[in-house]
Protein backbone atom coordinates (compact mmCIF):
# COMPACT_ATOMS: atom_id res chain seq x y z
CA UNK A 1 0.00 0.00 0.00
CA UNK A 2 1.15 3.46 -0.64
CA UNK A 3 1.99 5.56 2.17
CA UNK A 4 -0.69 8.59 2.54
CA UNK A 5 2.27 10.96 1.86
CA UNK A 6 3.06 9.84 -1.99
CA UNK A 7 1.06 12.58 -3.70
CA UNK A 8 3.38 15.19 -1.49
CA UNK A 9 6.54 13.36 -2.14
CA UNK A 10 5.74 12.89 -6.00
CA UNK A 11 5.22 16.74 -6.19
CA UNK A 12 8.55 17.70 -4.27
CA UNK A 13 10.68 15.17 -6.13
CA UNK A 14 9.21 16.50 -9.31
CA UNK A 15 10.94 19.86 -9.29
CA UNK A 16 14.26 20.27 -10.59
CA UNK A 17 15.63 22.98 -8.55
CA UNK A 18 17.41 21.73 -5.27
CA UNK A 19 16.11 25.15 -3.55
CA UNK A 20 12.64 24.87 -4.91
CA UNK A 21 12.50 21.50 -3.13
CA UNK A 22 13.86 22.31 -0.36
CA UNK A 23 11.15 25.45 -0.20
CA UNK A 24 8.19 22.56 -0.99
CA UNK A 25 9.08 20.68 1.92
CA UNK A 26 8.99 23.50 4.15
CA UNK A 27 5.78 25.27 2.56
CA UNK A 28 4.79 21.41 3.15
CA UNK A 29 5.81 21.08 6.71
CA UNK A 30 3.75 24.30 7.14
CA UNK A 31 0.88 22.97 5.42
CA UNK A 32 0.74 19.56 6.20
CA UNK A 33 -1.45 16.75 4.75
CA UNK A 34 -3.78 17.09 7.37
CA UNK A 35 -4.15 20.91 6.50
CA UNK A 36 -4.81 20.58 3.06
CA UNK A 37 -7.34 18.21 3.69
CA UNK A 38 -8.72 20.26 6.14
CA UNK A 39 -9.17 23.52 3.37
CA UNK A 40 -10.00 20.58 0.39
CA UNK A 41 -13.16 19.49 1.98
CA UNK A 42 -14.38 22.90 0.85
CA UNK A 43 -13.28 22.54 -2.30
CA UNK A 44 -15.83 21.43 -4.98
CA UNK A 45 -14.53 17.97 -6.04
CA UNK A 46 -15.18 19.22 -9.84
CA UNK A 47 -15.39 22.46 -11.72
CA UNK A 48 -13.14 25.33 -12.35
CA UNK A 49 -11.08 26.48 -9.95
CA UNK A 50 -8.86 29.69 -9.35
CA UNK A 51 -5.52 29.35 -7.36
CA UNK A 52 -4.59 32.86 -7.29
CA UNK A 53 -0.55 33.07 -5.91
CA UNK A 54 -0.31 29.76 -6.87
CA UNK A 55 3.52 30.10 -6.99
CA UNK A 56 5.50 26.62 -7.72
CA UNK A 57 2.24 25.35 -8.42
CA UNK A 58 2.28 23.13 -4.92
CA UNK A 59 -0.92 23.10 -3.68
CA UNK A 60 -2.81 22.96 -7.15
CA UNK A 61 -1.38 19.94 -8.11
CA UNK A 62 -2.59 18.39 -4.82
CA UNK A 63 -5.75 19.20 -5.40
CA UNK A 64 -6.12 18.61 -9.02
CA UNK A 65 -4.28 14.73 -7.97
CA UNK A 66 -6.83 14.31 -5.53
CA UNK A 67 -9.79 14.55 -7.45
CA UNK A 68 -9.28 14.38 -11.11
CA UNK A 69 -12.52 16.34 -12.07
CA UNK A 70 -11.42 19.84 -10.45
CA UNK A 71 -10.01 21.74 -13.35
CA UNK A 72 -7.66 24.62 -11.66
CA UNK A 73 -5.96 27.80 -13.00
CA UNK A 74 -3.05 28.98 -11.03
CA UNK A 75 -2.15 32.46 -11.42
CA UNK A 76 1.50 33.81 -9.83
CA UNK A 77 3.15 37.07 -11.16
CA UNK A 78 6.26 35.18 -11.46
CA UNK A 79 7.03 34.05 -14.78
CA UNK A 80 10.09 31.57 -13.02
CA UNK A 81 7.90 30.11 -10.92
CA UNK A 82 4.93 29.43 -13.45
CA UNK A 83 7.57 27.78 -15.69
CA UNK A 84 8.27 25.32 -13.04
CA UNK A 85 4.72 24.46 -12.14
CA UNK A 86 3.86 23.87 -15.88
CA UNK A 87 6.86 21.70 -15.97
CA UNK A 88 6.35 19.72 -12.83
CA UNK A 89 2.37 19.31 -13.91
CA UNK A 90 4.09 17.69 -17.59
CA UNK A 91 6.63 15.59 -15.33
CA UNK A 92 3.58 14.14 -13.08
CA UNK A 93 1.48 13.77 -15.94
CA UNK A 94 -1.33 15.86 -14.15
CA UNK A 95 -3.50 16.88 -16.74
CA UNK A 96 -6.71 18.96 -14.79
CA UNK A 97 -4.01 22.31 -14.29
CA UNK A 98 -3.45 25.13 -15.99
CA UNK A 99 -0.88 28.28 -15.28
CA UNK A 100 -0.82 31.77 -16.02
CA UNK A 101 1.43 34.86 -15.89
CA UNK A 102 -0.75 37.51 -13.92
CA UNK A 103 -0.65 39.74 -11.05
CA UNK A 104 -3.42 38.60 -8.48
CA UNK A 105 -4.53 42.67 -8.72
CA UNK A 106 -4.77 42.73 -12.44
CA UNK A 107 -6.94 39.22 -12.73
CA UNK A 108 -9.77 39.68 -14.92
CA UNK A 109 -11.20 36.64 -16.90
CA UNK A 110 -15.33 36.94 -18.00
CA UNK A 111 -15.57 32.94 -17.29
CA UNK A 112 -16.26 32.35 -13.67
CA UNK A 113 -15.10 30.02 -11.41
CA UNK A 114 -16.90 27.71 -8.84
CA UNK A 115 -14.21 28.15 -5.96
CA UNK A 116 -11.63 30.78 -5.66
CA UNK A 117 -8.84 30.00 -3.68
CA UNK A 118 -5.67 31.39 -1.65
CA UNK A 119 -3.15 30.66 0.71
CA UNK A 120 -1.19 33.30 2.84
CA UNK A 121 -1.50 35.76 0.22
CA UNK A 122 -3.71 38.30 1.92
CA UNK A 123 -0.76 39.64 4.33
CA UNK A 124 1.95 39.95 1.58
CA UNK A 125 -0.44 42.24 -0.26
CA UNK A 126 -0.37 46.34 1.08
CA UNK A 127 -2.94 47.07 2.88
CA UNK A 128 -4.46 49.72 1.03
CA UNK A 129 -4.79 47.01 -2.48
CA UNK A 130 -6.18 44.08 -0.03
CA UNK A 131 -10.09 45.96 -1.17
CA UNK A 132 -9.41 45.91 -4.38
CA UNK A 133 -7.66 42.29 -4.67
CA UNK A 134 -11.00 40.89 -2.44
CA UNK A 135 -13.43 42.67 -5.29
CA UNK A 136 -11.30 40.96 -8.11
CA UNK A 137 -12.12 37.91 -6.73
CA UNK A 138 -15.48 38.12 -5.90
CA UNK A 139 -15.88 38.94 -9.05
CA UNK A 140 -14.31 35.49 -10.51
CA UNK A 141 -16.87 33.51 -8.41
CA UNK A 142 -20.73 32.35 -9.92
CA UNK A 143 -23.23 33.01 -7.81
CA UNK A 144 -22.81 30.47 -4.73
CA UNK A 145 -19.05 29.67 -5.25
CA UNK A 146 -16.96 29.69 -2.51
CA UNK A 147 -13.68 31.96 -1.67
CA UNK A 148 -11.05 30.39 0.50
CA UNK A 149 -8.51 32.46 1.96
CA UNK A 150 -6.24 31.10 4.18
CA UNK A 151 -4.75 33.29 6.25
CA UNK A 152 -3.11 34.23 9.75
CA UNK A 153 -4.94 36.05 12.48
CA UNK A 154 -3.04 38.91 14.34
CA UNK A 155 -3.49 37.65 17.67
CA UNK A 156 -2.54 36.58 20.51
CA UNK A 157 0.76 38.40 19.45
CA UNK A 158 2.93 35.87 20.64
CA UNK A 159 2.06 33.71 17.60
CA UNK A 160 1.97 36.83 15.62
CA UNK A 161 5.42 37.41 16.67
CA UNK A 162 6.64 33.82 16.03
CA UNK A 163 4.91 34.27 12.27
CA UNK A 164 6.76 37.31 11.35
CA UNK A 165 10.29 35.47 12.15
CA UNK A 166 9.28 32.94 9.90
CA UNK A 167 8.08 35.39 7.25
CA UNK A 168 11.38 37.43 7.77
CA UNK A 169 13.31 34.41 6.97
CA UNK A 170 11.19 33.55 3.57
CA UNK A 171 10.65 37.04 2.31
CA UNK A 172 13.63 39.16 3.84
CA UNK A 173 11.82 43.11 4.50
CA UNK A 174 9.23 43.10 2.57
CA UNK A 175 6.08 44.84 4.13
CA UNK A 176 3.97 41.87 5.88
CA UNK A 177 0.16 43.14 7.33
CA UNK A 178 -1.77 40.69 9.47
CA UNK A 179 -5.30 40.79 9.66
CA UNK A 180 -7.72 40.42 12.49
CA UNK A 181 -10.79 38.12 12.05
CA UNK A 182 -13.19 40.60 12.57
CA UNK A 183 -11.84 42.76 10.34
CA UNK A 184 -11.03 40.52 7.18
CA UNK A 185 -14.35 38.87 8.23
CA UNK A 186 -16.22 42.36 8.06
CA UNK A 187 -14.31 43.07 4.36
CA UNK A 188 -15.73 39.66 3.03
CA UNK A 189 -19.61 39.89 4.83
CA UNK A 190 -18.98 43.86 3.15
CA UNK A 191 -18.62 42.32 -0.48
CA UNK A 192 -21.65 39.73 -0.30
CA UNK A 193 -20.53 36.62 1.18
CA UNK A 194 -21.55 34.79 4.12
CA UNK A 195 -18.44 33.92 6.01
CA UNK A 196 -17.81 31.06 8.39
CA UNK A 197 -14.18 31.27 10.17
CA UNK A 198 -12.84 27.59 10.30
CA UNK A 199 -9.79 27.70 13.04
CA UNK A 200 -7.24 25.00 12.58
CA UNK A 201 -5.19 23.85 14.91
CA UNK A 202 -1.30 23.41 14.64
CA UNK A 203 1.64 21.53 17.28
CA UNK A 204 3.55 25.03 15.67
CA UNK A 205 2.35 28.46 17.51
CA UNK A 206 0.96 29.76 14.30
CA UNK A 207 -2.34 31.36 14.33
CA UNK A 208 -3.79 29.94 11.37
CA UNK A 209 -7.54 31.03 9.97
CA UNK A 210 -9.35 29.46 6.78
CA UNK A 211 -12.23 32.03 5.59
CA UNK A 212 -14.76 29.86 4.19
CA UNK A 213 -17.20 32.31 1.75
CA UNK A 214 -20.16 31.68 -0.07
CA UNK A 215 -21.01 34.51 -2.81
CA UNK A 216 -24.68 35.25 -1.77
CA UNK A 217 -27.08 35.33 -4.96
CA UNK A 218 -28.26 39.51 -5.06
CA UNK A 219 -31.68 37.53 -4.72
CA UNK A 220 -30.71 35.36 -1.65
CA UNK A 221 -30.83 37.11 2.10
CA UNK A 222 -27.99 36.02 4.40
CA UNK A 223 -28.51 32.88 6.56
CA UNK A 224 -28.25 33.91 10.49
CA UNK A 225 -25.35 31.50 10.91
CA UNK A 226 -22.95 34.24 8.87
CA UNK A 227 -19.87 34.70 10.65
CA UNK A 228 -19.86 31.67 12.39
CA UNK A 229 -16.86 29.44 13.10
CA UNK A 230 -15.97 25.36 12.50
CA UNK A 231 -14.49 23.33 14.83
CA UNK A 232 -13.22 21.77 11.54
CA UNK A 233 -15.77 18.54 10.87
CA UNK A 234 -16.50 17.80 7.29
CA UNK A 235 -18.94 19.90 5.31
CA UNK A 236 -21.40 17.76 3.40
CA UNK A 237 -21.68 20.58 0.66
CA UNK A 238 -18.51 20.19 -0.75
Amino acid sequence: MRSARDPIRRIVASYDARIVRWYSRVRFTILRQSFLEEIGQYLPRSGRILDVGCGFGLFSLYFAAQSPGRRIVGIDRDPRRIALARASAARLGIEGVEYRVCDALEWKERARFDAVYSLDLVHHVPRASVPRLLTELRDSLRPGGRLLLKEVEDQPAWKRWFTLALDRVMVGREPVHYWSAAELGARLEGLGFEVMRHRMRDVLPYPHILYVSRLVDRLEHPRPDAGAESDGSPDPAS
